[in-house]
């Protein structure tokens, strides 16, 4: 099942696809796509509608991040072992952590803003894990049963703010608009093995990632028990974790970075795609 939200930013409906791609409006049966809807028990009652039944959307305008009252958006960073190569770093003992504000999510095909006094705009394509059941110390055996469902991240950092003003590397990730996310949650039944997926993104129409979840050095199991470990997460919960090979920063022989004007289209196999344009910071 395909899950997602359309609407003017906050005036979203929730929404389903139905066999043949369309949106179908959900607003009739729940209020918005939150936590209290991505639990096992709740992903069942909506598995078990006819969407033919619900009120077909011919034009649903914009789509909005799939998931409404993001409590935490936790990433992971160097988690690809092709990715730790190309910046040149020793591959992680331990996942690498960091958070990103929530303020800084947006729908998959929103306006991306360069921020004032930005020198180091990029781009990461990721996939997001939405976490449906409260996890606290969970095993990485039973971790995937915490999973709502997955979805597709940019996680849009400024590497000048993130790594050469101090600090944690919060600052160069939570801009407006530094986390895409969407356009669709799809439920876990849909992915059988996340270990298993495409990702690839392009930049005014040239390929700079093309991986797979393969090469991720801590998979999504194993990432969840972690997390749990040190925090509780809760249904609503994204888990960003981690890109490919083919980042700005990594660009060889010299690195590249996103300006105003340009087009940043990425997907995730099987969870759909994203299409952005950079723009100047909005006050």
């Amino acid at each position: 099942m395909k899950l997602l939200r359309f609407g003017e930013v906050g005036q979203e409906k929730p929404g389903m696809l139905d066999v043949d791609g369309q949106v179908r409006d959900l607003s009739g049966v729940i209020d918005d796509l939150d936590g209290r809807y991505l639990t096992d028990p709740e992903v069942a009652k909506l598995k078990a509608l006819d969407p033919a039944t619900l009120p077909l959307v011919a034009e649903p305008g914009r789509i909005g991040p799939p998931v409404a009252k993001v409590g935490k958006l936790i990433c992971i960073g160097l988690n690809y072992s092709d990715h730790a190569a190309e910046t040149g770093m020793p591959i992680p003992e331990e996942p690498i952590v960091f958070m990103k504000a929530t303020t800084a999510i947006c729908g998959p095909n929103d306006d991306i803003e360069i921020p004032r006094n930005s020198e180091k705009t990029d781009w990461e394509v990721e996939l997001g894990v939405v976490i449906g059941k409260r996890a606290k110390y969970v095993s990485e055996a039973d971790a995937l049963n915490y999973v709502a469902g997955y979805c597709a991240v940019n996680d849009v950092s400024e590497r000048a703010f993130q790594t050469e003003r101090s600090g944690q590397w919060v600052k160069g990730k939570s801009h407006d608009t530094f986390a895409p996310v969407g356009p669709w949650l799809v439920t876990r039944d849909e992915v059988p093995d996340p270990q298993n997926l495409g990702l690839w993104l392009d930049v005014d129409g040239h390929r700079y990632q093309d991986g797979t979840t393969q090469t991720m050095i801590f998979g999504v199991a194993t990432v969840i028990s972690y997390l749990s470990q040190f925090m509780t997460l809760e249904p609503g919960d994204i888990i960003s974790t981690g890109t490919p090979p083919g980042v700005g920063m990594g660009h060889k022989p010299d690195p590249i970075y996103l300006t105003v004007g340009q087009k940043i289209e990425m997907g995730v196999e099987g969870l759909g795609t994203q299409s952005q344009k950079t723009i100047e910071a909005r006050d």
